[in-house]
């Protein structure tokens, strides 16, 4: 449960960024937290954790961006159909 500190809630509260970290438990004084919003952001995260498992987009072999792009619609529909 990584950036959890009232410093790091402070300086993404000037950004206008609503932070979606969960409190750890040990925490005196308990803080909200959006649980959808953190649900969605971990499946994102976990989308691009298993792109990068391929190594032909991890390492970007393609100089191309539109090759590149290509590479990485297959591997999504691939890990979208394998699930």
């Amino acid at each position: 449960m990584g950036y959890d500190s009232d410093e790091w809630r402070q300086a993404l509260a000037a950004r206008q960024i609503t932070p979606c970290i969960p409190p750890i438990p040990s925490r005196k004084a308990p803080v909200e937290f959006d649980a959808i919003l953190y649900t969605q952001r971990h499946k994102v995260e976990n989308t691009f954790n298993r792109l990068k498992d391929w190594r032909r987009i991890a390492t970007r072999y393609d100089r191309c961006a539109d090759l590149f792009l290509a590479a990485i619609t297959i591997a999504a529909i691939i890990l979208f159909w394998c699930n």
